[in-house]
C-alpha cells in the first residue's frame, strides 16, 4: 500500500473514552449514578468531558453517532 493518510485532518474527531469511579464524582453525579460503581466518561483531545454515561458501549455508540473515532484510555 502506497497510498498517503494525512492523519493530522481527523485529529479533532479522536475522543478518548475512560472508566471513571464514581465515588470521585460530585455529590449530584454520585446521586444520579444510583448504584453504579463506575461511569464512562467521554473527553475530546484537549481533555475536556464531552459526555458521562453509564455504560462503555453506550459511549463508543454516542461518539460514533457525532461522527467521532472513540479510543479506550487505559
Amino acid at each position: 500500500m502506497d497510498t498517503k493518510y494525512n492523519f493530522s485532518e481527523n485529529s479533532d474527531r479522536v475522543v478518548y473514552v475512560k472508566s471513571v469511579d464514581v465515588a470521585d464524582l460530585p455529590d449530584d453525579v454520585r446521586e444520579a449514578a444510583g448504584d453504579l460503581d463506575h461511569l464512562f466518561a467521554v473527553h475530546d483531545s484537549e481533555g475536556q468531558q464531552l459526555a458521562l454515561v453509564a455504560e462503555r458501549e453506550m459511549a463508543f455508540v454516542l461518539a460514533r453517532q457525532n461522527d467521532m473515532q472513540p479510543v479506550t484510555v487505559h
